[in-house]
């Protein structure tokens, strides 16, 4: 955990969020300032800065990616279909330094992205 990052201190507690699925390894909520009526930020709880820093081996991807798709299919989102993004370092749009997937749904999601 690094004591100064916000998504850590959501999976400690200190900072409460909307909770949509939480397990020993991956957590995901509500994202506080949506882009789509479905807004959702799935993270490994373990904190990694950005998808350049996992780990080819960890099985970081499986977890994180793996969970997405369960909520996905868990809020019948498959329908009409959605969205996973994953920004990394400052021109990639990454605001939050600690690895997040934005799961987006229930609009049209135009591209490119912008």
């Amino acid at each position: 955990m690094m004591n100064d990052c916000i998504f850590c201190k959501i999976v400690n507690g200190e900072i409460p969020a909307n909770f949509v699925y939480s397990d020993e390894d991956v957590a995901v909520f509500r994202d506080v300032n949506p882009q789509a009526p479905t807004h959702l930020l799935v993270i490994p709880k373990q904190h990694i800065a950005s998808s350049a820093a996992v780990d080819k081996d960890s099985g970081v991807w499986d977890k994180l990616l793996g969970c997405a798709v369960k909520i996905a299919r868990e809020l019948n989102l498959e329908e009409d279909g959605y969205r996973m993004v994953i920004n990394t370092g400052s021109q990639g749009g990454q605001t939050v330094p600690h690895l997040h997937l934005h799961l987006l749904a229930g609009r049209n999601l135009g591209w490119p992205p912008g």
